[in-house]
């Protein structure tokens, strides 16, 4: 895995589920990994010279779940992944329905449940409810977060509006969203109903909701984006806290899409009792490059 972290400060967020990270990053280009990889074959073409071809392999569910478990068994902590490419159909899953606690990945379900809400109602967010979207989104504001939960219904509302997603295993905390329990799986769920014709989300508002993802702060720009190439578009969101009540250590989570010419990945990584927020980006980032490189390289 490459290291990209060069330093790292927190400040404590407003409500604890959410800290600020400031971190710098290189701008190295990523390197491949995973269990399976595809190959370059150089193919007589007739009399002329040969060429390249990328020979790509079988897609390997079996050994990809084994080179994750070995490499989660040398990882504190715990975590579980899903991923998807729209592209290709092809779909992966390694602990995806465990529990985690969802720290400032919430904030994605949060907006997208107050967008459907008011657009049930026939209208559309107010400048100041975009204004405080922003700033949570793209600066993970926990106080916008807290006005934006209260103005969903809080637990109780977005509960509601997840049916409508098709969330099977989110439940959000009430008054504390940050402390809201999910799944690998159900995020998933969820970045479907952003990129999704068929969802229940307008497709402006789902690109509103997906341009905020694709607007982070250049110092929170990491977790599922550690398995992008250059020049493929990311929109994610992440979530951090230390836990106490919801077992111990760090959660540290990380959602999004990675789209490029090939292929268009939706990716939800979680982790919990990371003993440092960075041991959990490490884990985090490791994931999503070993599960998206090998169903990159595979058919």
């Amino acid at each position: 895995m490459r290291r990209r972290i060069i330093a790292l400060t927190l400040a404590l967020g407003a409500t604890g589920a959410g800290f600020t990270a400031h971190r710098l990053i290189t701008d190295a280009p990523p390197r491949r990994s995973g269990a399976t990889v595809g190959a370059t074959k150089l193919i007589a073409a007739g009399r002329g010279p040969a060429v390249a071809k990328e020979i790509t392999r079988p897609f390997e569910p079996a050994a990809l779940t084994q080179a994750v478990r070995a490499y989660l068994g040398t990882r504190p902590g715990k975590a579980g992944v899903m991923a998807t490419d729209l592209r290709t159909g092809l779909s992966f899953g390694q602990n995806e329905k465990g529990r985690f606690v969802t720290a400032s990945i919430m904030k994605v379900d949060i907006l997208s449940s107050l967008v459907l809400q008011r657009q049930r109602d026939r209208r559309g967010l107010t400048a100041g409810q975009r204004e405080l979207a922003g700033r949570m989104i793209r600066e993970s504001d926990n106080g916008a977060a807290d006005s934006l939960y209260s103005a969903a219904g809080g637990g109780d509302g977005v509960r509601a509006t997840n049916k409508r997603f098709g969330l099977k295993s989110t439940t959000p905390f009430p008054g504390s969203w940050g402390s809201s329990l999910t799944t690998p799986s159900d995020q998933v769920r969820l970045l479907r109903t952003l990129v999704s014709d068929k969802s229940p989300i307008k497709p402006l508002s789902r690109q509103y909701i997906l341009g905020l993802m694709g607007s982070v702060l250049h110092e929170q720009a990491w977790g599922v984006s550690a398995a992008a190439l250059p020049g493929e578009k990311v929109a994610l969101k992440n979530g951090w806290t230390p836990v106490h009540h919801q077992g111990h250590g760090w959660a540290v989570n990380s959602i999004g899409r990675i789209t490029g010419p090939d292929h268009d990945f939706l990716v939800a990584v979680c982790s919990g009792d990371s003993p440092t927020m960075e041991a959990g980006v490490s884990t985090v980032e490791h994931v999503a490059e070993m599960v998206v490189s090998t169903m990159r390289d595979s058919r």
